[in-house]
C-alpha cells in the first residue's frame, strides 16, 4: 500500500471502556531504522511483518506519504537489528465507531501508562463519531510519535499530561 495516510490522534480518558467497546487487538512490537527525510519503521504484528515508509507530516501533522509492504517474519527480525533505540511494545485495540475504526494503542515499557487513539480518514474534514473515552487531540504534537518516544519515553515526561489521561 502506498499514498497519502490522514489521521488523527488523541489521548484516551482513564479506563478500559475502549477494552470493552473493541472488538479485536493485537500485540504490536516495532522499531525504527534511521533514515533522513523519513521514517522507516519495521512491525510485526502477532504472526505478520510489515516494513513502513512514511515521509514527513504536513497540515499540522495529519497527512503525509506512506509506503507500506507486508515481509516475512524472519526478515523483520533480521531488520529489527538496524532499529535504532529499541523497540516499541503495545497492545492495539480496535475499536468501531459510525463508518470508522478507532485504533487504540495501550503502550508497554518505558511508556507503560500511555494510551492513544488514531482514526484514519479519507480527507482532512471528513466527519467522523467521537467516542466518549476519546480525550484532548495531541495530531502534530511530536511527542507522541512512536519514533520520538523510543528515546523521549513517556515515563520521563508524563506529568505533563493531565491525570485523566494517566492509566
Amino acid at each position: 500500500m502506498s499514498g497519502l495516510e490522514i489521521e488523527r490522534k488523541f489521548l484516551v480518558k482513564k479506563g478500559d471502556a475502549f477494552k470493552r467497546e473493541a472488538r479485536s487487538s493485537t500485540h504490536i512490537r516495532q522499531g525504527y531504522i534511521p533514515c533522513e527525510g523519513a521514517t522507516v519503521r519495521v512491525r510485526i504484528r502477532d504472526e505478520k511483518a510489515y516494513l513502513t515508509i512514511k515521509g514527513k507530516s504536513v497540515d499540522h501533522g495529519m497527512t503525509r506519504y506512506e509506503f507500506e509492504k507486508e515481509i516475512t517474519l524472519d526478515e523483520a527480525e533480521h531488520l529489527m537489528a538496524f532499529c535504532k533505540g529499541g523497540i516499541i511494545d503495545k497492545r492495539r485495540f480496535l475499536v468501531p465507531s459510525g463508518n470508522h475504526t478507532f485504533e487504540v494503542d495501550e503502550f508497554y515499557g518505558a511508556n507503560q501508562g500511555l494510551v492513544m487513539a488514531e482514526v484514519e480518514l479519507s480527507s482532512e474534514d471528513e466527519p467522523y463519531t467521537k467516542l466518549d473515552f476519546i480525550g484532548k487531540e495531541v495530531t502534530g504534537d511530536g511527542r507522541f510519535y512512536n519514533s520520538h518516544m523510543l528515546e523521549h519515553p513517556f515515563s520521563e515526561w508524563k506529568d505533563t499530561i493531565p491525570a485523566e489521561f494517566l492509566h
